[in-house]
């Protein structure tokens, strides 16, 4: 009874939290990779073709593996809903890739960004 009264230790859940920031972080960083590779290769062709040109991120999966792009849009309206792919999903791959993943790699950075303490590093 008396060990339910002790206040738990933080040492764990701290260091579950750092994991999670962690795993946020590099998400953000491999999201930020592919950014950088999508928005070569888009410069590439651009300087290529001397236009500019800005592959979207539908064309691109769909260069990269058509069969899970159908498998993901089978998946979304078998299991979520026959709505969602049209109004929400759609305009999503419609966009440049390198700007969706930099977008995806900002909202992972900021799900594990923490605020640095107030007082600083040293002081008492």
């Amino acid at each position: 009874m008396l060990e339910a009264a002790r206040p738990r230790s933080t040492t764990r859940g701290l260091f579950g939290m750092a994991v999670i920031r962690f795993v946020f972080h590099l998400l953000s960083a491999l999201a930020l990779v592919a950014a950088i590779v999508a928005g070569t290769l888009d410069s590439i062709q651009s300087v290529s073709a001397s236009s500019v040109v800005l592959t979207s991120l539908g064309n691109a999966w769909l260069n990269l593996d058509p069969e899970s792009l159908t498998l993901a849009e089978f998946a979304v309206s078998t299991y979520v809903s026959q709505e969602i792919w049209r109004p929400f999903v759609a305009p999503v791959l419609a966009q440049p890739a390198f700007a969706v993943f930099l977008a995806i790699a900002l909202i992972f950075w900021m799900a594990g960004y923490s605020r640095p303490h107030f007082a600083g590093r040293f002081s008492a």
